[in-house]
């Protein structure tokens, strides 16, 4: 494995365990609901069936390990997050981190539930089908950017591994 492929796998799953902490302690504390992985584990395990869209997902029929399946990818997909950001950021940024640049990048990623998760799900472009669509679609800026911060935070801990 190249050095990118540690930073990012160690880095990307500290980001996206910080922004699942932050997520559960909105949870508890402000009755703010997560996405349930689950949905995603469903969407995912349709798609080799051919079956991109749903109207909506929790009308599709249960896939066996939907809510695994969902985790995993949700993991998965910070990794790549972070590899595209370390990638983008390069090695000076990892070895003098700043908070600013992850933090963008991380509002930045908002654009991938806004244009294709939630369009999937039923949802509609930036959640424009949902209830209360201003609602869904701040919660899901505030996740991402909890995701950027999650970036800086795990590059902190990483580097006082590393010299420690």
């Amino acid at each position: 494995m190249t050095d990118l492929t540690i930073d990012a796998v160690l880095i990307g799953i500290g980001a996206t365990i910080f922004m699942d902490v932050i997520a559960l302690l909105r949870s508890r504390l402000l009755s703010i609901p997560s996405l349930n992985y689950a949905m995603v584990g469903r969407w995912l395990g349709h798609l080799p069936n051919g079956t991109i869209v749903h109207r909506p997902i929790s009308k599709s029929s249960r896939v066996r390990g939907e809510s695994a399946l969902g985790w995993a990818a949700h993991y998965l997909v910070g990794i790549v997050f972070a590899a595209v950001f370390l990638s983008l950021a390069g090695a000076e940024w990892l070895e003098h981190a700043t908070l600013l640049p992850p933090l963008m990048f991380g509002v930045l990623t908002a654009l991938v539930p806004f244009l294709i998760l939630q369009p999937c799900l039923g949802a509609g472009i930036a959640a424009r089908k949902t209830p209360r669509p201003n609602v869904a679609r701040l919660s899901s800026l505030f996740t991402h950017a909890s995701f950027g911060l999650g970036l800086w935070v795990a590059s902190q801990g990483y580097a006082h591994m590393l010299q420690g």
